[in-house]
């Protein structure tokens, strides 16, 4: 970042807004991180560090030769704020294909999942089908028997009735 050179140094203004802007942009960095250290804890250590760097925009420079030291303490904290954004842009990206995988994972599981219970589901209809058919044949061999004997047993038969075909 560049400054208008005024007759003592830099513009104090510009510095201000300068030294303001770069502590909105790392308290949103800090909201961002947050959400993110929520899933990746060893993340906490560059919450840290934006704390750090936050507390250092916030104490005001020491009197005497205040340009440099706030100089210095800029250059430190972009160079430390780029760093830091670089590094949670990586674990952000790094997490959202993780997410994006275990997504398509579940996804190809819950697919198979319901094919294999769709395939299950049919081979119990096609079962209770050929149970239903073995029903109504054994009462209608029975019924077109006439044989005494086994009467009893026919009329036990009789009452069985065959469930409805789903």
């Amino acid at each position: 970042m560049e400054f208008s050179v005024v007759e003592i140094g830099y513009d104090q203004n510009q510095v201000d807004r300068c030294l303001e802007d770069l502590g909105e942009r790392l308290s949103r960095l800090a909201v961002r991180t947050d959400a993110v250290t929520k899933n990746h804890p060893e993340l906490a250590q560059l919450r840290a560090e934006i704390d750090r760097l936050s507390g250092l925009l916030a104490v005001p420079p020491p009197p005497g030769d205040a340009s440099d030291r706030a100089r210095q303490l800029l250059l430190t904290a972009e160079r430390e704020a780029a760093e830091i954004l670089a590094g949670a842009r990586a674990d952000l990206a790094a997490a959202r294909e993780e997410a994006r995988q275990v997504r398509d994972q579940v996804y190809a599981e819950a697919v198979q999942a319901r094919r294999e219970f769709e395939a299950s589901l049919q081979a119990r209809r096609i079962r209770a089908e050929r149970v239903d058919e073995i029903l109504r044949d054994v009462v209608i061999s029975r019924r077109s028997r006439p044989d005494t004997h086994r009467q009893d047993n026919a009329d036990s038969v009789d009452e069985i009735v065959p469930a409805p075909a789903s």
